[in-house]
């Protein structure tokens, strides 16, 4: 059942408006350490890629349901990620994670998988070599050392890179566009606070799909802006 969400108000409160359109990345903060996590990740050029709203509801295309797939499927190589709510529009994902227990002890315990290099595309469409290095996993498989920018082992920087990675691979194989761009190249984060924060994100993403035509991403309103 789709919930529709009404904003909390005051610091801790969630307000779309706001936490939509830049990253709330702290300076200094350690994105590897145990918390709850709102993350959103915006298709490549905001193109409708995965489904389209219908009478309020979502409905996944081939490349939509591999992306979800692929986000269900990192408990299993990352036993340290909890998943929450989560939702696949049409050219956007929103998702709570949740990072528990210990990180170093838990990624140790995947690093021995060898990658399969089948395919020449990174997390945004180009080749595995420069930015990614030339490691590659399957869903949630992590990244050989080093990870790009000083990123750490295990967090969420690293596991959203892998995400967006290994859910590129696969969509382009689907659409028989290797090499094609995904995924835009950064995402937002925010630290969820309390659970009082926590509901009111839930609610927000359950109730996506019915606010769509409302949505800054929906096509209509990225070209007025344009």
């Amino acid at each position: 059942m789709n919930r529709l969400l009404r904003p909390y108000g005051g610091a801790m409160g969630f307000n779309p408006e706001i936490h939509h359109r830049r990253s709330i990345r702290l300076r200094d903060y350690d994105y590897s350490r145990a918390g709850a996590y709102f993350v959103t990740i915006i298709a490549w050029q905001r193109e409708c890629l995965f489904g389209e709203v219908v009478d309020g509801m979502m409905r996944l295309n081939d490349p939509g349901r591999m992306a979800l797939e692929c986000w269900d499927g990192l408990p299993g190589h990352f036993p340290h990620v909890k998943l929450d709510e989560f939702v696949v529009m049409p050219n956007h994902f929103h998702a709570i994670l949740s990072i528990v227990g210990n990180v170093e002890a838990n990624v140790g315990a995947k690093q021995g998988v060898s990658a399969s290099p089948d395919s020449d595309d990174d997390a945004h469409g180009g080749n595995n070599k420069g930015e990614y290095g030339n490691n590659k996993g399957e869903a949630g498989e992590s990244f050989a050392s080093p990870l790009p920018h000083g990123t750490v082992r295990g967090s969420l920087g690293a596991i959203i890179q892998n995400f967006k990675s290994v859910s590129t691979r696969k969509i382009n194989k689907i659409r028989k566009n290797p090499g094609a761009p995904v995924w835009q190249r950064n995402y937002y984060e925010r630290v969820i606070r309390d659970d009082r924060e926590l509901d009111g994100i839930r609610r927000y993403i359950a109730g996506n799909p019915v606010r769509w035509e409302e949505d800054e991403n929906h096509p209509a309103r990225v070209e007025s802006i344009i």
